[in-house]
């Protein structure tokens, strides 16, 4: 099955704030180490970054994390919305790609990783979601931590869109 993997707003607009998210350093890493894997089996690496009124388009805070390894032969895809295919080309560029199964990792747990992993399998693909390697910051009603649990099991709990969610650690995650 075609793999790809999607690092979804990765952006030191949102890591750098105070608080950052949950395990903000350890998330990178765990994004780093998939990414390397990734590039290593030749599978792409698609890295895509929010756009708003506080982290406008070419700004400090749109830039990548700084501790994220981003290669030139990374493809960038810019979006508007919690959902990774709303007016994008993330769609065709998958399909270009013969694209069946998605790996979800980054920022926000409960926003963009849910949304884009929730339409992603309403499109047909398979979503891996890399359980360690989402973060999100506390919230008045729960902690990130609990956000992220909460995210894994929601997620791989979902079967009436037909293709299967899965959220599993990232070290157990393979591109072969």
């Amino acid at each position: 099955m075609s793999t790809a993997l999607l690092v979804i707003d990765v952006q030191r607009g949102l890591f750098d704030a105070d608080p950052r998210p949950f395990e903000a350093d350890a998330v990178v890493a765990r994004i780093n180490a998939l990414t390397a894997r990734a590039r290593a089996a030749n599978v792409p690496v698609l890295f895509v970054q929010h756009e708003s009124a506080t982290l406008p388009y070419g700004s400090e805070p749109w830039q990548f994390e700084r501790g994220l390894h981003v290669e030139p032969r990374d493809a960038v895809l810019r979006k508007t919305t919690a959902d990774s295919f709303l007016r994008t080309d993330l769609q065709e560029l998958l399909a270009s790609w013969s694209v069946e199964r998605v790996v979800v990792c980054g920022f926000a747990s409960e926003f963009c990783i849910d949304t884009t992993t929730r339409r992603a399998v309403a499109l047909g693909y398979a979503v891996t979601v890399a359980a360690d390697a989402h973060t999100t910051h506390d919230k008045p009603h729960a902690t990130a931590a609990q956000i992220q649990a909460h995210e894994n099991v929601t997620l791989a709990d979902l079967t009436s869109f037909g293709p299967r969610i899965e959220a599993v650690p990232s070290d157990r995650i393979t591109f072969a």
